[in-house]
């Protein structure tokens, strides 16, 4: 997460890289350049537009596809190296703003929508299922921040998480920059259309765990 106010940064998604040797440099490096944390938010922004726009670029045919595909899923993964890095230089740096939460969740939403409708545009993809799973992603993050607001802790819990999506974004973009073509279509639909229509009913199991635990928490049935 950012550098939302009053401490709040420790009410993060729960990461394991997050504590690794490397992850730690970078961040303490990045706050040495004066990077912000909310700089290093917009970044993860505009590395996940691009990374929908090379998908959805994906309907040419031959190497050009391949290499869009490849570059896709670097960006990708890029755009989660800078939401997990933007929380930690926020906590290396000791900066917090008034305006991080929305740092924290406006890009996050742009980027899962720009991501998602992307891969349905792309050769193998289905834009209606593009903005149905796009639109049920951002549902899992109104629930959750919701929640929040009402005075339960955030949820992160998935299936289908922010971690999970782009995890499967990104396997299916390899596949497809590697494959031979004859293997990316399964029952007359490419493997990017069944990527989506998994991840919106994994979105759908997620909103409905977290409403599950927001309410026991709310009614003290849960340990907060």
């Amino acid at each position: 997460m950012n550098n939302a106010v009053n401490g709040s940064v420790g009410d993060r998604r729960p990461i394991k890289t997050r504590d690794t040797q490397w992850a730690h440099r970078m961040a303490a490096f990045l706050a040495r350049r004066g990077l912000t944390p909310n700089m290093i938010s917009v970044s993860g922004m505009v590395s996940g537009i691009l990374a929908g726009g090379l998908l959805s670029l994906t309907v040419q045919g031959g190497r050009l596809d391949r290499i869009c595909w490849i570059l896709g899923a670097g960006l990708v993964q890029l755009r989660l190296l800078a939401n997990m890095l933007d929380g930690m230089v926020a906590v290396e740096s000791g900066q917090c703003s008034l305006v991080g939460e929305l740092y924290n969740e406006i890009p996050d939403r742009v980027s899962d929508t720009a991501i998602l409708i992307g891969l349905g545009c792309s050769s193998g993809g289905n834009p209606i299922a593009g903005l149905i799973a796009a639109g049920l992603a951002l549902f899992t993050a109104y629930v959750r921040a919701m929640g929040k607001a009402a005075g339960a802790q955030n949820e992160f819990c998935g299936p289908m998480a922010k971690p999970h999506r782009m995890f499967l974004v990104t396997g299916v973009s390899i596949f497809y920059a590697v494959a031979p073509v004859s293997f990316q279509t399964f029952a007359g639909r490419g493997a990017a259309e069944w990527m989506l229509w998994l991840i919106t009913l994994g979105c759908l199991v997620t909103v409905l765990r977290r409403l599950t635990r927001i309410a026991r928490t709310l009614r003290g049935e849960r340990d907060v």
